[in-house]
């Protein structure tokens, strides 16, 4: 009797579909993703056994250096930077162009005062980076944070305040930040700190 035989076939996959979707999601992500921006400023912030961990967007920081300068940062979810921007430009009359525009939207913490901003955003990247920036004044009579703070409410409205001051900064300038935001109605924000060992786990309490 006749053996029957098997028609075999090909054990290769087509794998055409699967290379253009691989290739459609990369180009996707590379067209939406925003990369985080260079920090413009650099802390030695106290550490803490607290463990409440901060969503990566939808923040507003303040930060306080050693030397008492005051910094100002918010993320670009939603554009939520430019949109700041506007708010400058409709509050102080103070007309940016597109390149300004686009180096205010990467450019880190900022703290300059509203009045020189534009010649700040002028500078080619690398000067703005090496720029000593005085910080935003906070005085009684020229509170310039209140005015970020405010204006970066409205453009993202969902925004967390956090404050972030280096372990050596002067405590009368975080008093003053705090005053500030509770000026605003702001009673909630948090304290940037690095996390260390909490001693009631290593005693397994």
């Amino acid at each position: 009797m006749p053996k029957v035989k098997v028609a075999r076939k090909s054990a290769l996959a087509d794998m055409t579909a699967m290379c253009d979707v691989a290739f459609l999601l990369l180009t996707f992500f590379m067209m939406t993703t925003q990369f985080k921006s260079d920090e413009s400023v650099i802390v030695d912030t106290p550490s803490s056994i607290s463990e409440i961990k901060l969503p990566d967007i939808d923040i507003l920081n303040i930060t306080v250096t050693k030397d008492g300068k005051v910094f100002f940062n918010i993320d670009n979810k939603n554009f939520a930077r430019l949109k700041l921007l506007d708010k400058i430009t409709e509050k102080y009359g103070i007309e940016f162009t597109q390149e300004e525009a686009r180096a205010f939207e990467l450019t880190g913490s900022v703290g300059m005062p509203i009045g020189s901003l534009k010649d700040f955003l002028g500078l080619d990247e690398l000067s703005r980076k090496e720029y000593d920036q005085p910080g935003i004044p906070i005085d009684s009579t020229n509170n310039e944070v209140a005015v970020w703070v405010m204006q970066g409410r409205i453009s993202n409205p969902n925004v967390r305040i956090t404050i972030t001051g280096d372990q050596g900064c002067p405590w009368p300038v975080v008093k003053k930040v705090i005053n500030t935001l509770q000026d605003k109605n702001v009673n909630k924000f948090n304290l940037i700190t690095d996390l260390e060992a909490n001693p009631n786990k290593l005693q397994g309490i």
